[in-house]
Formats: C-alpha cells, structure tokens, sequence
C-alpha cells in the first residue's frame, strides 16, 4: 500500500487555469481528477470524470488510485 507521504509528494500547486491546460493537453484517463469533497457537494456539482473519495476516507482510499498517473486533487 502506498503511503499519503508518498503519493503526494513531490506536490506542485496550480491554478484551475493550469489545471484545464493540462487536462486539454491529456488524453482520457492519462489522469485521475480527484474530489474530496463530500458526496453532497460532488452530487450538486463536480467536474465530468472526476472520481469521488471524501477527504476523511483518502487514507484508506489510496488503493483505488493508480500511482502510475498524475493526480489533479480539487
């Protein structure tokens, strides 16, 4: 299992701009756009693609995430 340490680093910040550029410039699945919000706020608005994994329950979510792609976490 992958640690959060591991998975999350190194991290670089960037803007939603920078977020659709680099979403534009992948083909489908090369990514995985990451939720963490609560279902509510997922079911009312998310961004097409993005998988679902509450912030409280990412630690025991991680093997879900393929470590081989990027991940966009909104």
């Amino acid at each position: 299992m992958i640690s959060l340490k591991k998975l999350f680093t190194p991290v670089k910040s960037i803007n939603s701009e920078e977020a659709k550029k680099f979403m534009a410039g992948k083909p489908e699945g090369a990514y995985t756009l990451l939720d963490v919000r609560q279902p509510g706020e997922y079911e009312a608005e998310h961004i097409p693609g993005a998988k679902l994994i509450p912030l409280p329950g990412l630690k025991e979510s991680l093997s879900q995430l393929d470590k081989q792609k990027p991940v966009i976490v909104y």
